[in-house]
Formats: C-alpha cells, sequence, structure tokens
C-alpha cells in the first residue's frame, strides 16, 4: 500500500529538465497540446501506438500475473483494494480494533462518542479522496502551479469537477462500498477463470489436514483436524468469503487469511501452512503424504511461458519503435482544389501543404528539398531560399509550391511521383515522404 500510493502521490512532482521551451514535470498528459511525457520521452499524436502498445503489455501482464498467481493484483495492487486497505487503516486508527468497531456498529444511541469517531473518520477519509482527486489532475497540468491555482481559486472548472468527481468515488467506494466494487462491479471475477488452470497458485484450505474441524484438545487418539473452526480466516477477509468452502469467485488473494491462521497455528502448536498459496493439481499427492511439486514447476508452464513471450515481444518492439523514429518528421497533404495552376509563362505549379515535426527542445533548421525530375524546383511560401526555421516541439505547418516548366515531362504528364526531403541542417537528420505532381495532361 505504501509503494503504490507512494508512487501515486509523488510521481506528478518530479522534475525532468527538457530545456527553456518543454514542461519540466516528468510524467505529464499535456491534453492540451497533445503531448505525453514520460522522463526522457515524449509521445506525439501520431505516435499514440506507443500507449497502445504499452496497454496490450499491462493485459498480457495482467494474463500471465492471473495464470501464475491467480487474483494476485486485486489482492495487492487494485486501486480499489489499495484505497479500501488505506480506510480501513484509519478506521482502525480512530476507532479501534474490529471488535471494538463492532461494538460501536451495534451501539444504536448516537452518544457524543460514537459521533465524535464516526465524523472524524468521515473527516480524514474526505481529506484522502480529495488528496485522489488532486494527485490526478496534477499529471494534466504543472503540478506545483495547478496547485497554486487550485488553492486561490483561479484553476479551471474542469479540475475543481474532476477533484470533486474523484473525491466522492473514492470515498463511497473505499468508505463504504468496498468488497462490493470486486463482487459486483469489476468485471475481472468473470474473466479469471479462463486465465487460471489446476496449476494455478492460489489461496486454498488443506481440508485433507483441517477436517473434521472443531474446538477441543488435540490429542494422539483424537479424531479432530487441525482448524479448530475459530473462524479468524472468515473474520479477516475483505470479501466476507469463507476460503474453507474452496476456491471462489469473490477471492481476491489478498492472503490475509493465510496470516490470520498461521498466526492460529503457531498459538496451538500446529504446522503453519493449514490455509497457503497451492495448486489444485498438488491435492492427489499432499492427501497420499508426498510434498507438492516445487512452486517454479508451477509457475513455468506453457500457458505463462507463451504469456511472458508476448508480453516480450511486444516490449521490445515498444523499445525497438522508440530508439529508431528521428527527431524530425513531416507530411505532406497536396492541395486539391485546383489540382494544378497554370502560370503565366505556361509553367505548371503544384501546392502543397507539408507539415514539419520539429521533436527537439530548441528552434532547428530545415531544409527543404525534391528528388525526381531535375527540372522541377520547389519553393517555400513566405521564405526566400529552400530553409524554414521550426519552433521546438512543435509540428509546424508550411505551404511549399513545386513548379514544372512547360516543355518538361512533368508539365506534360497526367502525374509524376515526387519526393519531398527534410534535412536538419544541425544535426544532419533527415526524413522524406513521397507525393504525386499533377501536370496537364496530353
Amino acid at each position: 500500500m505504501a509503494v503504490t500510493l507512494g508512487i501515486y502521490y509523488v510521481t506528478p512532482w518530479f522534475r525532468w529538465d527538457r530545456g527553456p521551451s518543454l514542461p519540466d514535470q516528468a510524467v505529464l498528459l499535456d491534453l492540451a497540446n497533445r503531448r505525453f511525457y514520460f522522463f526522457w520521452i515524449e509521445i506525439w499524436p501520431h505516435e499514440f501506438y506507443f500507449v497502445a502498445g504499452l496497454l496490450i503489455m499491462a493485459g498480457l501482464g495482467l494474463f500471465l500475473f492471473t495464470s501464475a498467481l491467480g487474483r494476485v493484483w486485486c489482492g495487492y495492487a487494485c486501486p480499489q483494494t489499495v484505497w479500501t486497505d488505506l480506510y480501513i487503516l484509519v478506521e482502525r486508527w480512530i476507532e479501534g480494533d474490529r471488535n471494538a468497531r463492532l461494538r460501536l456498529h451495534r451501539q444504536k444511541k448516537l452518544d457524543f462518542r460514537k459521533a465524535r469517531l464516526r465524523l472524524t473518520k468521515w473527516v480524514v477519509w474526505f481529506f484522502i479522496g480529495l488528496a485522489t482527486g488532486g494527485a490526478w489532475v496534477f499529471y494534466f497540468a504543472d503540478a506545483p502551479t495547478l496547485a497554486r491555482d487550485l488553492v486561490t481559486g483561479n484553476a479551471h472548472p474542469v479540475a475543481y469537477t474532476t477533484m470533486l468527481i474523484l473525491t466522492a468515488t473514492t470515498f463511497f467506494f473505499g468508505g463504504f462500498a468496498r468488497e462490493q466494487i470486486c463482487i459486483y462491479a469489476c468485471p475481472w471475477p468473470r474473466i479469471q477463470a479462463a486465465m487460471m488452470d489446476e496449476d494455478t497458485l492460489v489461496v486454498g484450505y488443506r481440508e485433507w489436514r483441517g477436517e473434521p474441524r472443531g474446538k477441543g484438545k488435540r490429542t494422539e487418539d483424537s479424531e479432530l483436524g487441525d482448524c479448530i473452526d475459530c473462524m479468524a480466516c472468515v473474520n479477516v477477509c475483505p470479501v466476507g468469503i469463507d476460503i474453507r468452502d474452496g476456491q471462489q469467485l469473490e477471492c481476491i488473494t489478498c492472503a490475509l487469511c493465510i496470516d490470520a491462521c498461521d498466526d492460529m497455528m503457531a498459538k496451538i502448536g500446529k504446522p503453519r501452512g493449514l490455509i497457503d498459496y497451492m495448486a489444485l493439481s498438488d491435492e492427489t499427492r499432499e492427501r497420499e503424504g508426498h510434498p507438492p511439486k516445487n512452486v517454479w514447476k508451477h509457475v513455468l508452464r506453457p500457458r505463462t511461458i507463451l504469456y511472458t513471450t508476448l508480453w516480450s515481444l511486444v516490449g521490445f518492439a515498444l523499445l525497438f519503435a522508440l530508439f529508431i523514429r528521428s527527431d524530425i518528421d513531416l507530411t505532406v497533404a497536396p492541395v486539391r482544389n485546383p489540382t494544378f495552376v497554370t502560370l503565366s509563362d505556361g509553367t505548371i505549379r503544384n501546392t502543397y501543404d507539408v507539415r514539419l515535426r520539429n521533436k527537439h527542445g530548441e528552434d532547428q533548421p530545415f531544409k527543404l528539398t525534391i528528388a525526381g525530375d531535375p527540372s522541377m524546383q520547389i519553393e517555400i511560401e513566405g521564405v526566400e531560399g529552400d530553409t524554414v526555421n521550426v519552433t521546438a516541439d512543435t509540428a509546424q505547418l508550411t505551404r511549399v509550391y513545386i513548379t514544372a516548366l512547360k516543355d518538361t515531362g512533368p508539365a506534360a504528364a497526367d502525374s509524376t511521383s515526387v519526393r519531398i526531403w527534410v534535412e536538419d541542417l544541425e544535426s544532419g537528420e533527415r526524413a522524406y515522404k513521397d507525393t504525386t505532381f499533377n501536370g496537364r495532361g496530353n
């Protein structure tokens, strides 16, 4: 909980120097300028396939961990679980342990003490929800600036609305709904069965060792199993199930029942592991008195190896695409109205809208040239020569004209293939796009 909450709350405040023209927030989803920043990585709108790839990796990772360890994501890292645990921690800190909270809950009379404890708990919950919504909006704008605007009342209404919605949902989901979200609202319990098989390590009860359960003294002649029916495993379960009834859809694999049962076994002098991570395929071996298979034989099997391979391939593909991408780029859109213009001397001219992308943190001079018929010439609107200065980290729209003399092939042909090159005169990087030059035809 501390690690996941720390990452969530602290990340927007990390700084990363990208130059004078770019934001210095390490992780920033700049929707206004259509940029995603992650430390040294900048994702442009036309590179959204990186985001899609990360989502695919997240899905494959979820499949991998579920096939190996069941709903371990739900038990340890899901936001619903993390904030619910935090709210329960606050509840325990203010109202006392489980027995004290039950006594307070069953107290019908609303006296000053009960009202004070409840109000204090709800106020702390509210501020946690407010911090949750506040941290979320900090990912979409410069955190120090937005924090100052929020306090002074100068922030955009969207920021306040987002914070209000997230505060309310965090307060309700973590404070009151809790396991109901996991059981009824979350779709993953219905899907997870397809990811699991008899070798998946899940939280289970060793019924062959614990039954028949019951209270009483354990002797050599006693028929009682190790389970003393103390209900500790049920009392700590956040979704309110009895793991002794077998694997159930509601189980989020948080392993709290394992800790509770191990504590009780230590108190009565019995071996730990009555409730433990186990695989269904080991049941027969353990019933016959043999030890279970090594844990790595459960984890490393064809299903998990396949998920790991797919996950790695997507990751390597994204890294490869990231490292080979150029810091300059262009798109070319021919102006079709009209498709060409005949000048007074018979020269044929085509017009193009060329968008030049400068992904550097500084202004760069870009030189435009064409490859094709040597008689064709390129001109840039409003610029002397063939070089245009492109502002740092922008996609600059430039109007470009390509002309062909009346007595040349491109002017007489219906269409001619043309390649427009752009070169960064500072770094020497080059990029190109192919287009078509339209002539008057015969």
